[in-house]
């Protein structure tokens, strides 16, 4: 086909955020209920459409964010997760969404706005087992989201953030366990946490243990990237079927 006749196909461009955090030792994501069609009433990942040409898609994922769940931009740093663009993904017609990740501690709860009727934090094994009604593509966008999360915590020192100013390793490997949804065994972590130099140092002191034996208190380290990785193991029982 010549260039005089080609036409360009219009496409609709959206943003889609997969927000994580950790709510009473559970890996949460926030979704929103629908409140239009297409799939009103069903459960999604907050997001929308760019407002005006000019408008940066960074912003555009702030500003979804803050309409749809009354998260500020000032407590989030958004890391782009992917494109999503296959044909039929939206019944509204072609449209390609970038969707961006946040993994943080300490999220307020959402108010729903605009065109959700509802926001919530929801435990991320039930969004995804089948029997929530995800809109569009987002099962397979926040199963993605859930995997690059779960890389993060092995090559960086995120985990910490969960975690108070001083914490047990005990409670640090309760967030890993959250996370990536297995069962640790503790000696192993131990060793594993304490062979990355500069991931945690000692705070000095102690705390007392569910079994009443005092636990050594640590705090977060210099090093933000851990080598070598705490690698995830494949091999325990998962936490979401148990």
């Amino acid at each position: 086909m010549s260039d005089d006749r080609w036409v360009a196909p219009a496409v609709l461009l959206a943003v889609d955020l997969v927000i994580l955090t950790l709510r009473e030792s559970c890996l949460q994501v926030l979704l929103i209920e629908r409140g239009v069609e297409p799939y009103q009433g069903a459960l999604a990942l907050p997001g929308g459409f760019l407002s005006h040409e000019e408008e940066d898609l960074l912003a555009a994922a702030h500003r979804e964010l803050s309409e749809e769940a009354g998260v500020g931009a000032d407590q989030l740093h958004l890391e782009q997760l992917g494109i999503y663009g296959r044909p039929g993904r939206d019944p509204r017609g072609r449209v390609v969404s970038v969707a961006y990740l946040a993994v943080a501690p300490r999220l307020p709860e959402p108010i729903a706005g605009t065109d959700a009727s509802a926001a919530c934090w929801t435990p991320v094994a039930q969004a995804l087992s089948g029997r929530a009604r995800l809109a569009f593509d987002h099962g397979q966008i926040l199963t993605e989201g859930v995997d690059r999360a779960r890389e993060k915590l092995e090559r960086s020192a995120l985990a910490t953030a969960f975690c108070g100013p001083t914490f047990t390793i005990s409670e640090l490997q309760n967030v890993y366990e959250a996370v990536w949804g297995v069962q640790l065994d503790p000696r192993n972590f131990y060793r594993k946490v304490q062979g990355v130099d500069g991931f945690i140092v000692p705070a000095g002191g102690t705390r007392k243990t569910e079994g009443g034996r005092p636990a050594r208190l640590f705090r977060p380290g210099p090093r933000t990237a851990l080598h070598p990785p705490m690698t995830r193991p494949t091999s325990l029982i998962s936490k979401e079927t148990t």
